[in-house]
């Protein structure tokens, strides 16, 4: 880390940062840039169309064209992808926010789903982009690409884009669609990265059973443990803010404990070589349910839109970024040997995306409505088609995993790495801008709106999400989240008796108000502590 902040900014991705007014004239650009986004993604908010994340693209281009003029081609860009800027600095928000407003009440109502299209749909996908790449590719002349590369390709285009797609998609018009779209998307983006890592340690050379055996379970053991380290952090935070209730001096420190070890979990997962996505969305998921609940009130309005205002910063400048890095003159000239090959292979790559996504989608939906008795909870084939094109866009992560393969420090002199990299931004345009804009009428010609989705809308519980009304009530909320109360409406106990998969989360319901609430806090629950009103008075309406 450098003493000087040109010095830092260089180090984070700053290009011709020879000179601190260098630094600070790129640092100026982009910022004006990211409001121009954000004033020109309002204008278009009603059409729903050109959401933050195509209008930053389309802006990153026009810049990138500009910056080229101006520099003779020399350079499209300001910024050198750096993948620490991204996974350490830009990451993070993104995911840790996805979590923290999840509403919690669809997303484990399909859990099994999510789990089913995230996980085993990402490993179908992987195999199908990975083996149709091995195919089709070595009968092209785009370098020297191992087998190894052909293994990487499958676990980069497996990561889908959730952040383009949950834009257009409204979870009050399509709450199933929008839980299942969402959280397969943080699962696949988490399985494509823990399966990327896993195939860099892995020794191609020498396969045999023990070896597969060895990578499975290390498969799942980072599954595991970075979900288990997500769930620690959280409830860390949780018994400390609740002990110790700084809310009664400063609610900066709230905040500030909240921030800190929200990211202290993404960072101890990337010392200790697990998913940091995982470990921050799950520490994301349980702050909401647990530390959100045990500060003040002015701390959860704060900490709502701080988390919120630092993800979408997130999402629009990593969109700019791969706007303008579509024109990066190094890349291309190296790739314009055999513009034929650099066509033909980012059609092969759109098209495995496509059969890969279909190859898990149906067959996976089908299993799922096996296990559904209710039709509404059955996915139909209409909504199976939804889901299929919504996670075809591919985004930030995949850009990230094909820098992080086929380049060192963002620049290549391999003409088939440059190819990849020039494939796989090509790619990452297409996907955002064609199926982007196309997924707001498929979604209209396919799922008409219903007013009964509204209605059904309602009855989610107060969460960081849903703060405009009632911010300390929880008599308006769902059955599933009332304190200690039992389920008192009649639906809820038909649920639980026609539906077996509900009493999970019936025992865990009676498992978190009888243990973890008393321990951790939370909505629902009122500890009495002797001398200290002020406590009682901010959880009164909890």
């Amino acid at each position: 880390m450098g003493f000087e902040l040109g010095t830092q900014l260089v180090r984070l991705g700053i290009l011709s940062g020879t000179s601190d007014h260098t630094s600070v004239v790129s640092i100026n650009v982009f910022i004006a840039l990211l409001c121009a986004c954000i004033v020109i993604g309002h204008l278009l908010e009603e059409t729903r169309w050109m959401n933050e994340s195509t209008t930053a693209l389309f802006l990153g281009l026009c810049t990138g064209v500009v910056i080229l003029l101006t520099t003779q081609g020399k350079s499209s860009h300001i910024l050198v992808f750096s993948e620490d800027l991204f996974f350490i600095y830009l990451l993070p928000p993104i995911i840790f926010n996805a979590g923290f407003q999840v509403k919690k009440k669809q997303f484990f109502r399909n859990f099994m789903t999510i789990t089913l299209f995230g996980a085993v749909g990402t490993l179908i996908s992987f195999f199908t982009i990975s083996f149709g790449a091995i195919w089709l590719f070595k009968r092209m002349d785009i370098g020297d690409l191992d087998i190894g590369d052909m293994l990487a390709i499958g676990a980069i285009f497996s990561a889908t884009d959730s952040v383009c797609t949950l834009q257009v998609l409204n979870q009050d018009e399509t709450p199933l669609l929008y839980s299942l779209v969402f959280g397969e998307g943080v699962v696949n983006d988490a399985t494509s990265v823990v399966l990327f890592n896993a195939l860099q340690n892995f020794d191609l050379v020498h396969i045999d059973p023990s070896a597969l055996f060895k990578f499975v379970l290390n498969f799942f053991y980072l599954f595991v443990s970075s979900t288990f380290l997500g769930v620690f952090a959280g409830l860390l935070s949780a018994y400390i803010i609740k002990k110790l209730y700084f809310g009664r001096h400063s609610t900066d420190r709230e905040v500030a404990l909240m921030m800190l070890m929200a990211y202290l979990s993404y960072m101890l997962a990337e010392l200790l070589d697990l998913s940091g996505i995982l470990t921050v969305f799950f520490c994301g998921i349980v702050m909401s349910h647990y530390t959100w609940h045990n500060v003040t009130e002015s701390s959860r309005v704060t900490t709502k839109h701080a988390f919120a205002t630092l993800s979408f910063i997130a999402e629009t400048f990593l969109f700019l970024y791969v706007g303008m890095d579509a024109l990066d003159m190094e890349k291309w000239k190296l790739a314009s040997d055999s513009p034929a090959n650099s066509v033909g292979v980012s059609a092969i790559l759109v098209s495995l995306v496509l059969a890969g996504r279909a190859a898990f989608v149906f067959p996976l939906s089908f299993l799922s409505n096996l296990t559904k008795r209710s039709p509404d909870e059955k996915i139909s084939f209409r909504q199976q088609i939804v889901i299929w094109w919504a996670g075809l866009m591919r985004g930030a992560v995949s850009i990230a995993l094909a820098y992080n393969k086929f380049t060192r420090s963002g620049h290549t002199q391999l003409r088939g790495n440059a190819i990849m990299i020039t494939s796989t931004i090509s790619v990452v345009l297409f996907s955002t801008v064609v199926f982007g804009l196309m997924t707001k009428p498929l979604i209209n010609l396919l799922l008409p709106a219903s007013p009964r989705h509204s209605s059904d809308n309602n009855s989610e519980p107060s969460t960081p999400k849903s703060l405009t009304a009632p911010l300390l009530s929880s008599l308006n909320g769902s059955d599933l989240e009332i304190g200690d109360h039992p389920l008192n409406r009649p639906s809820s106990i038909r649920l639980l008796l026609t539906k077996p998969a509900k009493t999970v989360h019936f025992y865990w319901r009676k498992f978190d108000n009888a243990i973890m609430r008393p321990i951790f806090g939370g909505r629902g629950f009122t500890p009495y502590v002797p001398g200290s009103p002020i406590e009682q008075s901010v959880h009164e309406g909890d």
